[in-house]
């Protein structure tokens, strides 16, 4: 259980520093909503969090 979550954290911030390196500010906040709304839950606001994210990565 604790690899499991540990590969998680670190899944989190590398995707975060791509993020971030990519997309700048916005990236990040995408990539923190995201994970918000999977953790509460919200599957449609994660699912279009991750659309956004992804259009925004392949054009960057």
């Amino acid at each position: 259980m604790f690899l499991f979550h540990a590969t998680c954290a670190v899944l989190e911030f590398s995707v975060g520093l791509l993020a971030q390196d990519r997309l700048g500010f916005v990236g990040l906040v995408l990539v923190c909503a995201g994970a918000v709304a999977v953790r509460a839950r919200q599957d449609g606001l994660a699912v279009g969090v991750a659309v956004v994210f992804t259009c925004l990565l392949l054009q960057a």
